[in-house]
């Protein structure tokens, strides 16, 4: 069985305690996962401030350099996995093993996570909306004829990590570019993204000090989080609302993710199926920015139709299958329980699963020994039914008609909001509203993500603050 250790500043270290992973299909154990105490992660929290300051002594060009040349290795080379060796094609298996992602998908998501660190240059200048990076390296200097000043907030950034889709990584490997040590717990059935990545980073060339990676369970987690200047936190609503009020923690949890339609394009609906579509499905619906709800004026149950007729074609395939585009849940356990919950919530006057009339059987399919949840398109009759702003992890969405007069304000916190229209009011709206948290005018996928465009929180605002700044020339003695 493979062992994955915790790094302690980049150091692997073996614990006594261990948690194994198995593969969700066939249950045989995978992997034996290392756990970090929370002694052990404050005690080594500590010295964290002389890492940040180390790290400042390469210059942000060349975090860059580095970051490409980790991309390649990431993406292509042979890296170590604890005692032994992983190839691509190992974490490809591996990773579609304890999470259930099919390898088409999982591919997929490595491409999106190698982009990232292969064009660590657009990702910073958009993150930092075009600052002169040397600003950083020495601590002060000109931009837009102003001279400005930036300090960090923290000696770290602190991570707790998902296990749903690997994509998520592409978030916070920015952090390393922008010369602040990582301390990261992955999930559970998820330790094969950051770790890889970490062993791309350091053949590059990164200073080991910069990644420590504990594998812990809750209580390890919340050391981290308390004890980092800065913490990021992926998880549902009852994971994350603890946080809420912690201006040192950004939070990345459900994104209720939407597209509304104009009434100037509403009649020109079956255009956009297509588009629709793919932003439920995608990576079988389990990122924040797969859209979850789709608000239009008119046709509503005819594009609920739509949807679901087209939905409705997505079956279970083998993991290796390249055309598989739904995967099963690792813990079926919790794919009965969320088919229980929307079952429960459609006995509510008010709504209708249409893809029920589309698909031979029920909603939790069994193939191979998996569990997977089929794509699930309802239409409701009003905002206030309890599935009307839902999110599941997996291909759901709900159809609803609302005038057009009432959006944006009626959707809600929405992480991603694609508005097809080209009415001036509605754009303007859309872009006065506070509570988007990136915006597509036009027939845009919710879950197109570019990587100068941050879609949740800015990453150097969060790490970075712009203090006062005066200074005059003055002579040595």
């Amino acid at each position: 069985m493979l062992h994955l250790p915790i790094l302690r500043k980049g150091r692997p270290y073996e614990s006594i305690e261990k948690a194994v992973t198995v593969h969700h299909r066939t249950k045989e154990p995978l992997v034996a996962i290392s756990q970090a105490n929370p002694g052990l992660i404050r005690r080594d929290m500590l010295s964290l401030g002389e890492v940040a300051d180390a790290m400042a002594g390469l210059t942000s060009a060349e975090y860059i350099r580095l970051c490409a040349k980790a991309a390649v290795y990431f993406l292509n080379d042979d890296l170590p996995l604890g005692d032994s060796m992983q190839s691509v094609q190992d974490y490809v298996e591996q990773l579609s093993a304890t999470t259930g992602l099919p390898h088409v998908m999982v591919r997929r998501n490595m491409e999106k996570i190698g982009g990232v660190m292969a064009n660590m240059g657009d990702v910073l200048r958009g993150l930092t909306r075009n600052l002169d990076l040397d600003i950083l390296d020495s601590g002060y200097g000109e931009s837009n004829h102003t001279v400005v000043s930036y300090f960090r907030r923290g000696n770290c950034l602190g991570v707790v990590l998902p296990s749903n889709s690997p994509g998520v990584h592409a978030l916070w490997v920015p952090a390393f570019a922008l010369k602040i040590p990582l301390v990261l717990k992955p999930g559970g059935a998820e330790p094969w993204s950051p770790y890889r990545v970490i062993q791309a980073m350091l053949k590059a060339g990164a200073p080991p000090e910069a990644f420590s990676f504990y594998p812990a369970d809750h209580a390890g987690a919340g050391e981290i989080l308390r004890h980092c200047g800065r913490g990021m936190v992926f998880g549902d609503v009852s994971t994350t609302k603890k946080y809420a009020s912690d201006p040192r923690i950004e939070i990345h949890g459900p994104g209720w993710s939407k597209i509304i339609i104009g009434e100037d394009m509403i009649d020109r609906w079956p255009e956009f199926i297509d588009m629709i579509a793919a932003s439920i499905a995608e990576n079988s619906g389990r990122s924040c920015v797969n859209a979850s709800g789709v608000w239009v004026p008119r046709h509503g149950k005819a594009i609920a139709e739509a949807l679901a007729e087209r939905l409705a074609r997505i079956e279970p395939r083998a993991a290796d299958d390249p055309q598989a585009e739904i995967a099963p849940f690792a813990d079926a356990g919790v794919a009965s329980r969320i088919n229980k919950m929307v079952d429960i919530a459609l006995y509510e006057p008010g709504c209708r699963d249409v893809t029920a009339a589309y698909r031979p059987g029920s909603r939790l399919a069994e193939k191979d020994g998996c569990s997977y949840l089929l794509p699930t398109i309802v239409w409701c009759d009003s905002p206030e039914h309890g599935l009307a702003n839902k999110e599941y992890l997996f291909p759901f969405a709900s159809v609803l008609e609302v005038p057009q007069e009432s959006m944006p304000e009626i959707l809600g916190p929405t992480l991603v909001l694609t508005a097809v229209t080209a009415d001036p009011k509605l754009k303007q709206r859309c872009l006065k509203y506070p509570h988007i948290g990136r915006l597509n005018f036009g027939a845009i996928q919710t879950n197109r993500i570019v990587w100068d465009q941050p879609h949740e929180g800015n990453l150097f605002d969060h790490l970075y603050s712009r203090r006062a700044f005066q200074a005059t020339q003055l002579q040595p003695a």
